[in-house]
């Protein structure tokens, strides 16, 4: 499976048809990925980000290949972007608020923005599995993670406002301002 993306030469030039020189390809079946040292195992995913490659701006789009006992990330849902899903190889087990789903090569599914939307996918089979997740790239973005009580906040990529804090740590929204009750001023 491959996907193309073509570029116009400039913005100016959007409504004609590039060359073929700004064609660029992955190919899904045999792009290389990569793994990222500090992942636990049961996340131990090799990945390649596909956006960069195909000088995407409006879409990220991740190519994953899991082995076997291995997820993608911990069960969670977005607020502010929607994924989706395409199984490129193998088969993957997906979780989802009604239950989980074992999805074969060529399926694919949309998770919407929201607790509805939440998932993760995880290979459950003897061998490795590839997928493709697809997303909108809306900033800022949040990330929910119900079964440890986490919410990540991302402003903008490598932003140093980007935090991954336990929803239990919830404060009032006078909490620490001049003038509230407890505040001191500083």
């Amino acid at each position: 499976m491959v996907i193309r993306c073509w570029q116009p030469r400039s913005h100016r030039l959007w409504r004609t048809i590039p060359s073929v020189a700004d064609l660029r390809t992955v190919n899904l079946e045999t792009c290389a990925v990569g793994f990222d040292e500090g992942d636990p195992d049961g996340y131990h995913t090799a990945y390649a980000r596909l956006g960069p490659m195909l000088r995407g701006a409006l879409l990220g789009g991740s190519l994953y290949e899991l082995p076997p006992g291995q997820s993608i990330c911990p069960y969670h849902y977005e607020w502010g972007n929607e994924e989706w899903l395409l199984v490129v190889a193998g088969r993957v087990v997906v979780r989802h608020p009604d239950g989980e789903n074992v999805l074969e090569p060529g399926e694919l599914v949309c998770f919407p923005v929201g607790p509805e939307g939440a998932h993760k996918a995880t290979n459950r089979e003897e061998t490795a599995a590839r997928v493709l997740i697809l997303s909108t790239k809306i900033d800022p973005a949040a990330s929910v993670y119900p079964d440890s009580g986490k919410i990540g906040i991302w402003p903008a990529p490598g932003s140093e406002d980007a935090i991954i804090v336990r929803q239990s740590s919830k404060v009032d929204y006078w909490d620490g301002e001049l003038g509230s009750a407890g505040a001191e001023p500083s």
